[in-house]
């Protein structure tokens, strides 16, 4: 599979957070350390990020060791472990807060990510909230994009005892952006791919270029 990892021209006013603070029960390991050719996957998914969208924060939980990462990376920790995403969100955005005016928010288990799919997305957000590509019928919030004003509502979420990202985008004008408008970037939606189990690691792995 190819990575698509030409692109170099960086996304304005776009950072970018990536989640690696999950408790990987399914894989049974650090998603973070799993190596995919010559780095770990936490650093391919922050490299291949990075080519598109800048500063980049990394969300970990509170004790997590990850990988050498590049200086300019932020990482950030949860204030409390096991919160899910949403938490995950608003830790990154708040790192983000005066610096960018929105993020791309991914997890860390996307070793096929294409920086045309990060760009489109960002493109297509125009003037609402958050935008969330939605393929075969499914939204996937974990690759899609939010501006950094979301925060008072995700914060307003968490207070309310909510944990599940997908109810954020109810509460704020959302894109939802369609299939077939990502087709001409990343045909197979290889950008979509996570690893959660052993399997599906070993099987990714031997499609690394």
């Amino acid at each position: 599979m190819e990575t698509g990892e030409s692109a170099t021209m960086i996304c304005p006013a776009v950072g970018g957070i990536v989640l690696c603070g999950g408790r990987s029960t399914r894989m049974g390991r650090s998603k973070a350390w799993l190596p995919f050719g010559n780095e770990f996957l936490l650093q391919r998914v922050v490299r291949i990020l990075s080519s598109v969208v800048e500063p980049i924060v990394v969300v970990a939980a509170p004790d997590q060791e990850v990988p050498p990462l590049p200086a300019e990376v932020l990482i950030v920790r949860d204030s409390v472990e096991g919160l899910g995403p949403l938490n995950a969100l608003a830790t990154g955005l708040a790192a983000l807060q005066g610096k960018v005016e929105a993020a791309y928010f991914s997890a860390c288990d996307v070793p096929f990510l294409k920086p045309e799919f990060v760009r489109r997305v960002v493109e297509l957000l125009g003037d609402r909230a958050i935008g969330v590509p939605r393929v075969d019928g499914y939204l996937h919030p974990l690759a899609a994009v939010y501006r950094v004003e979301v925060l008072p509502k995700v914060l307003d979420l968490l207070n309310l005892g909510h944990r599940r990202l997908g109810l954020l985008l109810d509460e704020v004008p959302t894109r939802t952006i369609e299939a077939w408008e990502l087709a001409d970037v990343d045909a197979a939606f290889d950008s979509l791919q996570n690893v959660n189990t052993p399997d599906e690691y070993e099987r990714a792995s031997r499609s690394v270029p």
